[in-house]
Parts: C-alpha cells; sequence; structure tokens
C-alpha cells in the first residue's frame, strides 16, 4: 500500500480510533509499541470475523443435533405405526375369519334343514302317490264289488223260490264289503289331505331355508369384499419399502418362502360332497386369495424384520459426509460424526463376517444380513463382536472412534447388496413408508 494511501487513511481513522502506545518497561530501559488506527481496525475486523463464524458453527451444529432427533423419533413413530397397523389388520383378520366361520356353520345348519325337509317332502310325496295308488285299487274293487252286487241282484230276481233264501245272505256280505271299502276309502282321502298340507308346508320351509342361504352368501361376500380391500391397501407400503432400497419384491417373496416351507402331518382321503354351489365357490375364491395376500403380508413383515432398517447410533451424532463422490472418489457410505466412545448398535439381525482392523477403515465390522443385504462400520475405537457370532437388531456391537484414514471421530457406515455399495439413507428412510 503507498505510503499516501497510508497516512491518509490514519488521518481519516484518527477520530474514531485515536492511535495508541502500547509501553514495554524492562530494568533499564523502556520501549512502546505503537498501534495505528489502520492496526487496531484490522484487530477489531478479525476479532468480529471469528466471533461470527463461531457463531454459526455452533446454531449448524444445534440444528443437525436437532434434526438427527427428530429423524429417529420419526423411524421410531414409523415402525411402531407399522406394529400397531399389522396388529389391527391381524385383530380384524381373526374377526372376520370368526364371522366367516359362524356364517358357514349357520349354513350348514341350514343345508342339513334343507336337506332334511326335502327327504320329509319326498317321503310326503311316495305316500301321496302310494295312497292314490291305494285309492285306485279301492276304487277299482268298488266297482268290482257293485257290479258282483248288481249281478247278485239280477241273479236273485230271476232265481226260483228255492234259492230265495241264499240271495239275502249275498246282498248282505255285499254290503258289509262296501262299508269296508267305503271307511278305507274316508281314511285314504284324510291321509291325502293331510301329506299334502305337510308337502306345502315342506316347499314353504325350503323357500324360507333358500331366502336365508342367499342372505348368508351376500353378507359373506361382503365381509370377504371389505377384508379384500383392507389387505390389499396395507400390502402396497410394504411393497414400496422394497422397491425404495431398490429390491424386487418379487425376488424377496421367493427368498422368504424358501426359507419357511416346512410342511407335514398325516393326510386323509379326501371326501367330495354332491352339493355344489356357484356362489360359495366363487366366494371360496374370494377367501383363498385374502389368505394368499395376508400371506404375501406376513411375509414382508419377516423380510423387514431382517433388513437393517434400525439407526446404529442412537446418540446424539450429526451427519458430517454424504453418500456419492468426494474430492474426486467415490464415498461408499455416509459419516455420523460424534464423540470418541459412543456406543454403535447392530440396526438388523444377521452375522459378524468380519471383525478386525483393515486398511483405510481402521478397526472394522461386517456384518453378512439376510436376502443379500451386508453392512459396515468403521473407524470404530473398540469392536465388541467376534468373526461369526450372530447378533440381533439393537446388540451392541462397537464404539465410534478415529482409527484409520479419519479427521476427526465419527463412524463410518456402509450397506452393499450382494457386493455393490448403496445409499445407507434409502434403508433409513424406507421405515418412514411403512405406516
Amino acid at each position: 500500500m503507498p505510503l499516501n494511501l497510508t497516512n491518509r487513511l490514519n488521518s481519516s481513522l484518527e477520530r474514531i480510533l485515536p492511535e495508541q502506545r502500547l509501553f514495554l518497561r524492562s530494568d533499564d530501559a523502556t520501549r512502546f509499541v505503537r498501534l495505528r488506527p489502520i492496526t487496531q481496525l484490522l484487530g477489531i475486523s478479525g476479532l468480529t470475523v471469528g466471533f461470527g463464524w463461531m457463531l454459526v458453527a455452533s446454531s449448524i451444529l444445534v440444528i443437525d443435533a436437532i434434526s438427527s432427533g427428530g429423524g429417529r423419533d420419526q423411524v421410531m413413530r414409523a415402525q411402531s405405526a407399522f406394529e400397531e397397523r399389522l396388529d389391527q389388520l391381524s385383530a380384524e383378520r381373526d374377526a372376520r375369519a370368526a364371522e366367516a366361520l359362524a356364517a358357514q356353520n349357520r349354513f350348514a345348519i341350514a343345508l342339513d334343514q334343507v336337506s332334511e325337509m326335502q327327504s320329509k317332502l319326498l317321503s310326503s310325496e311316495e305316500r301321496r302317490r302310494e295312497l292314490e295308488t291305494g285309492l285306485n285299487v279301492v276304487q277299482s274293487t268298488l266297482r268290482d264289488a257293485m257290479s258282483e252286487r248288481d249281478d247278485a241282484q239280477r241273479i236273485a230276481n230271476a232265481a226260483d223260490a228255492g234259492g230265495a233264501d241264499a240271495a239275502p245272505d249275498r246282498a248282505q256280505e255285499v254290503s258289509v264289503a262296501l262299508d269296508i271299502l267305503s271307511g278305507e276309502l274316508r281314511n285314504a282321502a284324510a291321509e291325502r289331505g293331510e301329506a299334502l298340507q305337510q308337502a306345502e308346508a315342506a316347499r314353504i320351509a325350503v323357500a324360507n331355508l333358500e331366502t336365508q342361504r342367499d342372505e348368508i352368501i351376500a353378507r359373506n361376500d361382503q365381509i370377504l369384499t371389505q377384508l379384500e380391500d383392507a389387505v390389499a391397501i396395507s400390502v402396497k407400503p410394504l411393497d414400496e419399502v422394497f422397491r425404495s432400497v431398490g429390491m424386487n419384491p418379487d425376488d424377496v417373496l421367493r427368498t422368504i418362502r424358501s426359507g419357511y416351507s416346512g410342511q407335514g402331518g398325516p393326510l386323509t382321503p379326501m371326501a367330495h360332497s354332491t352339493r355344489g354351489d356357484a356362489s360359495l365357490s366363487q366366494g371360496e375364491t374370494k377367501a383363498n386369495q385374502i389368505i394368499v395376500t395376508l400371506d404375501q403380508m406376513n411375509t414382508y413383515r419377516i423380510a423387514i424384520e431382517k433388513l437393517p432398517l434400525a439407526m446404529p447410533v442412537k446418540s446424539s451424532f450429526r451427519y458430517t459426509s454424504g453418500f456419492g463422490r468426494r474430492w474426486g472418489r467415490m464415498h461408499e457410505g455416509v459419516d455420523m460424526a460424534g464423540p470418541v466412545g459412543t456406543p454403535i448398535y447392530a440396526p438388523g439381525d444377521g452375522v459378524v463376517s468380519f471383525a478386525g482392523r483393515q486398511s483405510g477403515y481402521g478397526n472394522l465390522i461386517k456384518i453378512q444380513h439376510e436376502l443379500g443385504v451386508e453392512t459396515r462400520y468403521g473407524h470404530l475405537s473398540r469392536i465388541r463382536v467376534k468373526s461369526g457370532q450372530r447378533v440381533s437388531q439393537g446388540d451392541l456391537i462397537g464404539d465410534m472412534g478415529n482409527t484409520g484414514r479419519s479427521t476427526g471421530p465419527h463412524l463410518h457406515y456402509e450397506v452393499r447388496m450382494k457386493g455393490r455399495a448403496v445409499d445407507p439413507m434409502s434403508f433409513i428412510k424406507a421405515a418412514s413408508n411403512v405406516q
């Protein structure tokens, strides 16, 4: 800076910042340091910038701490909501199953009653036919008897005096036979009327039972439709969880089912029913579809329990580096900074595949989870698990540190799927979709 410009600046600042002198006295001499206005201005500016930088850095730390705490609370709330939703669906499924079973029992009883009434109706019809046959026989016999009576009367009129004594006996026999036939006819007519009444009552009962059966079928169909809609809506968020972390839901379902495929038990011959019904077949199809969807939802729940969706750090921390390119190279995880010794927890069930020191990572733990997922925890100050050890979600596995290639204490957290590094934040955020 030219001398004249310096002098002009000092002259301008003299009124605000007068020149100060700092005296330094020793035993044999006294010296002083002259603080010109420009020097004082530079010192005050440096102090102001430093204080401002300290305020900004403190604000960033506080905001990061608050946001990280809110993220953990959101994940915990999402997990709690998911479990509560599963419990509600299980209770609703049990209630619907109980209603369906009760309706099926009522329908079976109604079918038995219909079958019994049909049997009675058939018996009544057979009895009526027998009575009609008997009536025809009686009428034929009556006609024969009347013909014989007429013949007997003609014979009696044409007979001589010697045969007059035998005619009254023959007429008496015919009269007795007619009385017997008349009584049989009256009894047959009464039984026929009673049989017709019973048949009509049976037909009315069958019609009522058919109406009740139709109402039961309609109610069952409504229940099954509501339950089918409920489970279909509940499966969609679970499907999105796996898609958000880059997994194919169909592959996940096949993998889980291959590990949960046990069957057994004695077998008995299959019984075939001769009473079919198209509505019942349709209801059974819906029920089977609901069972399939519930099995899919339960399989998703098992898969979610096996994924590392929990946070490895539960204490206060701040994200200092994300997943992606950094300084011209790929950073294959996220960095969570905190004090040395901060506990590190397993975010999901798995088996420790490596626990030791590795170049760049420092003290490193690798956990192999199911579905081809692996997690890594680098720069640890202490390792609390051994290779081959099985851990569960929430188990303490190590302490945060500053080992390996690290500029400060933090956790380097990686998630790999079939050997390929993926963004761990996709797993952390996936839990928010399960509600």
